[in-house]
């Protein structure tokens, strides 16, 4: 063992008198608390107005992490259904045990905060721009669960900064540590981290609008977790071989690329984005 690997926490929770708290939700209220500030701060600077994203994300993060759960039990529906299933059924609800499959969430929030703007009459495309450095920020600190977790993680390794995985019983480590592997969670992590910077850098450098910044966004996550999925070792569905998420990634990241080399140039100025949806002056509303 080397004094270099990285712990892991003993547990993935503390108790408040007979109240468990989970530090994956704790994590989760973080990235997403951080990543609305983020989003915010954006949508104002481009002329939108604050409370209609916080309407927009009041909808679409719950229901994107309805779709998360949703898209994790499906895709490793043998985790909880069948006569070989290590969990039962019912443990498919517990969310704070982890499991999100990020894909699920972002598809599910993403259309829930596209019928709301279209409802309100507001740009979609430009409040979506806004939010895309501030879903990475989140994203990237929700991977921090993962670590108190102990879940998806990589293959074992010798590297310096492999991570240790400790026996729990009853949800408490024993102190034996069963494996070291790569952490793949941190990696993660940092390369959200790493691209929320350059996306905002690129809003700076570049005038990006009409979505192309929200799919660089998409660009610079899939190729991240296409990586990072060739290093997992936890048991997932495959085909031909490949993780579906690894499928999913690849795919995402052509249609990401392909948006942002095709996609319309320019960005509504803060006025265009403020007059968006409403009647031209003049005309009659009777």
């Amino acid at each position: 063992m080397s004094w270099a690997y990285l712990p892991s926490p003993s547990r993935g929770y503390f108790s408040l008198g007979s109240l468990q708290i989970h530090f994956y939700a704790l994590c989760i209220i973080l990235g997403a608390a951080v990543g609305i500030a983020i989003a915010a701060r954006r949508w104002k600077q481009r002329g939108g107005n604050k409370e209609d994203l916080y309407d927009a994300l009041l909808l679409g993060i719950p229901i994107g992490i309805i779709g998360a759960r949703l898209y994790h039990v499906i895709t490793d529906y043998q985790l909880y259904f069948g006569p070989d299933a290590p969990n039962n059924p019912v443990d498919a609800l517990k969310i704070w045990e982890g499991g999100l499959g990020i894909w699920g969430g972002i598809f599910a929030g993403a259309l829930a905060v596209y019928l709301f703007a279209k409802k309100r009459r507001l740009p979609v495309w430009d409040m979506a721009d806004a939010m895309a450095p501030g879903i990475l920020v989140a994203q990237g600190i929700g991977r921090l669960g993962n670590w108190f977790n102990q879940e998806l993680y990589g293959h074992a390794t010798d590297v310096p900064w492999g991570l240790e995985i400790y026996e729990r019983v009853g949800g408490v480590s024993t102190g034996n540590v069963i494996a070291v592997v790569h952490p793949t969670f941190l990696y993660e992590m940092l390369w959200c981290l790493l691209g929320a910077a350059f996306l905002i850098l690129v809003d700076k450098k570049l005038v990006i609008g009409y979505g192309r910044l929200f799919a660089s966004y998409g660009a610079v996550y899939c190729l991240g977790r296409f990586w990072i999925e060739l290093l997992r070792s936890d048991a997932a569905r495959t085909i031909l071989g490949l993780r579906i998420n690894t499928w999913v990634s690849g795919v995402c990241l052509i249609v990401a690329l392909g948006f942002v080399i095709f996609g319309k140039r320019g960005r509504r100025t803060p006025t265009e984005v403020q007059q968006y949806g409403k009647e031209p002056i003049g005309k009659s509303v009777g």
